[in-house]
């Protein structure tokens, strides 16, 4: 039975782990949530070593909570209008399947992250083992203009989908996410085709992103527990 620590030491052992991904020279995205903050973490020590041995890095954060931990770890950042292509992206998920396509965005912050994933050579995702699948089945959150809110909700349906406009949990009203937008999480069940379903969901009118992220490289669970695309 896995327990509240042991979840905790399996996040810190796949974050610091996949942290052993990255060389002194590169220019990273920092992804978003618990498992990739210990990543994080780690690379603030990385680069806070003495003048010989420190790492010179830079990122590129998803998220004004990455960016916020980042900068008090002394990691120093960056932005893509000053470096488009990145070497490396590392960042969580809410589930993973045995293809190695996740479901983001708990944070809210998958839009930006898809753009940051998408910009770099090699995209990572942390994970402890609870965040594995073998075929998704979590809703997908969908970033919403919030003029497109009910007409995204109708056209969900319309696919089978069952739409909620999440709700923050420290104030009234809707989640607001960095961009401005509303939050959408749209439960499909168990998704056989989530390429398939990608696809139909980015042809929707007033979706700015959706939560499918079909583009990962590699799945670290910890040291030594590296899993790559097929």
């Amino acid at each position: 039975m896995r327990t509240l620590d042991s979840n905790l030491e399996e996040k810190r052992a796949a974050g610091e782990a996949a942290a052993d991904l990255v060389r002194d020279g590169m220019v990273i995205g920092l992804g978003t949530g618990s498992t990739v903050a210990w990543t994080i973490r780690r690379i603030g020590e990385m680069v806070d070593w003495d003048e010989d041995e420190g790492i010179d890095i830079l990122g590129v954060p998803t998220s004004y909570q990455a960016q916020e931990l980042a900068i008090s770890c002394g990691v120093p950042l960056t932005t893509l209008e000053q470096h488009p292509v990145l070497d490396l992206a590392i960042d969580g998920a809410d589930q993973i399947d045995r293809n190695l396509v996740a479901i983001k965005g708990g944070g809210g912050a998958h839009a930006r992250e898809k753009v940051v994933s998408y910009s770099a050579r090699w995209f990572v995702i942390v994970a402890d083992a609870s965040k594995r699948a073998e075929v998704l089945d979590r809703p997908v959150p969908l970033e919403v203009l919030p003029i497109a809110a009910s007409l995204v909700e109708r056209l969900v349906k319309k696919m089978g989908g069952v739409p909620k406009i999440r709700q923050a949990k420290m104030k009234d009203g809707p989640v607001i996410t960095d961009n401005g937008n509303l939050v959408v999480d749209v439960d499909f069940g168990i998704i056989e085709d989530p390429r398939g379903l990608a696809s139909e969901l980015s042809a929707l009118p007033g979706v700015l992103e959706h939560g499918i992220f079909d583009n990962v490289d590699q799945l670290v669970l910890g040291p030594g527990k590296v899993i790559d695309r097929r």
